[in-house]
Order: C-alpha cells, then structure tokens, then sequence
C-alpha cells in the first residue's frame, strides 16, 4: 500500500488511515513507530495508537483492535515516568496488602520513561512479538515492580537474544518473580532467616540454569512448552543450584512418582511432641533436611525444591485439618494438570490449602491453582473475551462508562469466567450512577457464573450482602451469607468458617454483649460441630480474646469450653493442646 512509500517521520506522527487500523499492524508501520519513538519519545504515540485500536474494535476488526491494543499498551508502558509509576505501584501494594519486611522502604526514582531500561533492540522484539504480548499483558499484575522487571528483561536479552528469544516465557517468569525481595515468611515461617536467607539467585545466573538444565534433557516438562505463568512456580527458590543438583543424583524418578520426595524425609515426632517447629539446624540445605529429618513443612519445602530442580512447577501449601495443621506440596503433572494433594492426608479432611504467589506475594487457595489449571484461557473463546474485557477496563478509565458496560458485557458472553469483566461490568454500573439494586444483580448474576468454585462463588455473595447492608436490608444480608455458608458447609468448611467469623466479628463490632454471645453461639452450634482447627483459629481463639478484653474471663472460659464440646477434638492432638493452652492462659490473665 502507498504508506510503505511515506518516509518513517511521516508514518510516526500522523494519524493512521483507517484502511491501515482494520488490518493488523505491518513491519513497516512497527518499524515507523519504533523510530519515531525513538526520536520524540514513547508518550507522543500512545494517542494515535490508542485511537487505531479503539476504532479497530468499534468496527468489529478484533484482530487488528487486539494487534493495536497491545502496540498502544507497550507505548503507554515505555512512555510512562518512572515517578508516576512508583507511587501508583506502592499505591496498588498497599491496597493488596502484599507488602513485607523485606521490601525497600525508600525508592530512588530517576526522571526518566520506563522504556528507557529497555535497549532499542529489545524495545523492537517486543512490539513485533504478538504471543510475548499477549502473555506478558495476560499476567501483569498492578503490583510488578516494572523498573526492574523490564530491566531483568533488558539484561537477559543483552545476554544472549538468540537464547532470550528461545526461552522468552522463563525470561518474563523470572523478571516477574525476581522485581522485589521475597518475604520473610516465605517458603514457610518454620525456618530462621541465619538458616535460610530469603533471597532470589542472581536473574542471568537463574537464566542460564535452568536452559542449561533443560537443554541436557534433566527436566521433566521442556521448559518452551510452559507458559510464564507456570515457570513462576520454578523459578522461585531460595535453594542455591548445588543444592538443587544434588537433588538430580538422589532423586533421578520419573514425574510420576515425585509425591514420594515428600516421605523421603523422615518425620520427626520429637520434634512436634516438644512443640519445637522451628527447624533447629544452623543451616537448611537439603542434604542436611534429607539427614536429619524433619516435619511436614520441612517435607514440603524439600519435595518442592527436587520438583524445581527438574523444572516442575511447585507449591508448597498449609493448611488447617481436623486436629492440627498440616504443610503439603502440588506440582503440575506430565498431563500439564496440577497434582494438589501430595502429603496431604484425607483422613484429616484438610479441606483447603493455601499458597504464596510468588509473582504477587498474594495468598491464595488451591482451589483458585485448580481453576487455573482447567487451561480455559488458552481457547480462542477466552482470547475473544479478554480482548473486549480489555477495551472494557480502557472505556472505564476513559469515564465511558456505558461503553465499558457494553463490553464488559461482551466479554462474559463469551466466557462466563472471565472475573476481570465482571468486575469491570459492575464498575461501570456503578460509574454510571445504577442504583444499588441494579449492582446486586450483577453481582449475583457474577456469583452464579462461579457457582462451580466456590471460592469465587462466596466472594460475590459476600458482596452482595455488603451491599444489601449498606442499605439496611440487614435481614436480607444475613440471610445471603447463611445461605452460601451452609452450602459450603459439608464440602468447604474453611468459606463456612469465614463466614461464621464474619458474622461473630460483625456482632463484636456492633452489638452488646448479650447479643455477641448468642451470634457466637449460634455460629459454634451451626458451623462447629464437627469442624477442626481451622474453626478453632479463626473463631473461637478471636471471641475469647475479645471477651477477655472486655475483662469478661467467665464468659471467654465458656465460650472455649462450648467450642470444645462442638468440634472434633481428638484426645492428644494439636488441637486439644492448643485448647488447653487458651483456657490456661485466659485464667492465668489479670
């Protein structure tokens, strides 16, 4: 086409021709924006981009608005200051609640546009590279500190971009996982800093490991064939690489049999009859955990650490059971389906475990790892939907909130589990000034969308009984909240116990006393009977210590002693122990 025959300068500063945005962009175009950039900067392009994807996606032309959308997005990112960056990003941190100790306090900010870590070269691999795209946008998160996770990028690719281009995936699970310290309850709180250091390898260092790892056949999964959402659950250990190649000369068993690296450590019953937890040795290497033995979270930080070694995704999980809690390892299988379960004992109904994420730090369940494992975003009905949840999310911050319902709308029609469109569908409603009832519906329609999880499922509800208490209808609220409570009673007895919690802390907040022992009751006689530890943590420990500061000691020994007749309580467990040890120190209170 005659745009080909327009010098650079010309094609990077004027506006697109229409023709031009209902097709994908062309080399020429990419190379003419990629230059223009270069000379002017990264911002003056993101109008004209933005309004080629936008009318792209008003005229139907989803590839082309997807192939738009993405070049826009990179030109946003490369143009923003690093300043403006910053305080949004510790903003978002804040508001997640993924902080921690080891995180730095205070930020140099240099005035300069985030693109600048990236060389020139690696800026135009990036912007031609529409499955990189798609899987880097597909798994930022508010949170990625991108100083210096694009700078990561930048110096794995200075490295070696043949090898960088082969193995893009572990380079963007890496610089995702790597832009801040880990925390220093991760992997487990069970282990002291001085034995086990939080700390990441160096990026290029981990880079060139686990490619070497891979390319000597010593992985279970080829690592071109994970994502970077599941690489990031390789990548992130503490283990130095002695350690993890020790683990190839002891453990050389098929993927199928890696449950086992959990029982290879002897368990050590002294160690929990003398309530020590504590790993006792001067250091943790796994050779030593191997030696001495160790207790289930020692078993599960080992059995993930041979998992990573031969590039298996792992988790290391706890979790409350009926008698006390218990650490446990998944991993994802040669089926590419995530084993949940290794070290987890059914007998001990440990209904839920949950994790670290590690490119996040966020918690989450086993059970959200499942609904990820189900691969749906990999089918072209969910590209269809991300694509319209995305000019969604651009409608709303734009203040189009009726543009944003539309395609946010769009979005759940072609996949029912897109939460991200369901958010954004309830937040333009919301922007468009719907009234309270109009914003429940939607939450509701949300909530049976995610009926088969369950987490999901109680988040919506939840939301919906906030909003129905916001506006009075307290029946209504509590009637919600049981509902979703008694049906996850028998099959997720951690979501009814969040909500038993919620319902005592509610009455502790704003009822008198009288009223906050019965909704206690009424939670331990209706949720407890039968439940274990988890109860106990999250209820039963929580009134008591509420009622002895209000210096109401008779009524807090009550309370423990009718959670003590309603749960599973087994004659010498943790959980008797543990119930023991609160009525001693609720006695021995002044």
């Amino acid at each position: 086409m005659g745009a080909v025959l327009i010098s650079a300068a010309g094609l990077g500063a004027a506006a697109i021709p229409q023709p031009e945005v209902l097709t994908v962009p062309t080399p020429q175009r990419l190379a003419a924006v990629h230059a223009a950039a270069q000379r002017e900067g990264w911002a003056p392009q993101t109008a004209m981009l933005r309004t080629a994807a936008v009318q792209a996606y008003e005229r139907e032309k989803l590839p082309a608005a997807e192939a738009w959308l993405a070049l826009y997005r990179w030109a946003a990112i490369f143009g923003r200051s690093e300043g403006d960056f910053v305080s949004g990003w510790i903003q978002a941190v804040n508001n997640a609640k993924v902080g921690h100790a080891n995180m730095a306090s205070r930020f140099e900010v240099r005035s300069v546009p985030l693109g600048a870590a990236l060389s020139p070269e690696l800026q135009a691999w990036l912007i031609g590279t529409p499955a990189f795209a798609a899987e880097f946008f597909a798994l930022l998160s508010p949170v990625d500190f991108l100083p210096r996770a694009l700078g990561i990028l930048n110096e794995l690719y200075r490295g070696d971009p043949l090898r960088f281009k082969t193995y893009a995936s572990l380079a963007l699970a890496i610089a995702l996982v790597y832009d801040v310290p880990p925390p220093p309850v991760w992997p487990h709180a069970q282990v002291t800093a001085q034995a086990l250091p939080r700390a990441f390898p160096a990026p290029g260092a981990a880079f060139a490991w686990w490619i070497k790892q891979d390319q000597a056949g010593r992985t279970f999964h080829k690592l071109t064939r994970l994502g970077a959402d599941e690489l990031k659950f390789v990548v992130d250990t503490p283990a130095s690489f002695v350690d993890l190649e020790w683990t190839h000369e002891m453990f050389d068993t098929p993927l199928s049999h890696l449950a086992r690296a959990y029982t290879t450590v002897r368990y050590r019953n002294d160690r929990v009859a003398n309530n020590n937890p504590t790993w006792p040795g001067r250091t943790y290497r796994l050779h030593e955990i191997l030696a001495a033995g160790g207790i289930c979270s020692d078993q599960a930080y080992f059995a993930t650490q041979v998992g990573k070694a031969r590039g298996v995704p792992t988790l290391l999980f706890y979790g409350p059971g009926n008698d006390g809690r218990h650490a446990w390892f998944g991993f994802l299988d040669a089926g590419k389906k995530w084993t949940l379960d290794a070290g987890r004992y059914a007998a001990q109904r440990f209904v839920t475990g949950f994790a670290l994420d590690p490119q996040t730090w966020r918690v989450f369940s086993d059970h959200e790892l499942q609904f990820l494992s189900e691969r749906f975003r990999e089918l072209p009905s969910f590209r269809q939907s991300r694509v319209h949840a995305t000019f969604a999310a651009e409608y709303l911050a734009l203040g189009q909130s009726a543009a944003a319902g539309v395609a946010a709308r769009q979005a759940v029609n072609f996949e029912r589990r897109n939460q991200v469109a369901w958010e954004t569908l309830a937040a333009a409603a919301r922007q468009e000034g719907r009234e309270a009832k109009t914003v429940e519906n939607l939450l509701r329609e949300a909530a049976l969308a995610f009926q088969r999880y369950p987490d999901l499922e109680a988040q919506y509800v939840n939301r919906v009984a906030e909003s129905l208490r916001a506006r009075g209808e307290t029946s209504a609220a509590d009637a919600e909240v049981r509902r979703i409570a008694l049906k996850n009673k028998s099959g997720r007895g951690d979501l009814s116990v969040q909500q038993g919690r919620d319902i005592v802390r509610r009455a502790a907040a704003t009822q008198p006393l009288a009223e906050q022992v019965r909704s206690y009751n009424s939670v331990v006689d209706t949720y407890g009977r039968g439940a274990g530890i988890g109860f106990f943590d999250e209820i039963v420990v929580g009134f008591a210590e509420h009622l002895v500061q209000l210096k109401q000691k008779a009524e807090a020994l009550k309370a423990v002693e009718r959670a003590r007749r309603a749960l599973k309580v087994e004659p010498n467990s943790q959980l008797e122990t543990e119930i023991d040890r609160l009525v001693k120190l609720i006695r021995e209170t002044k």
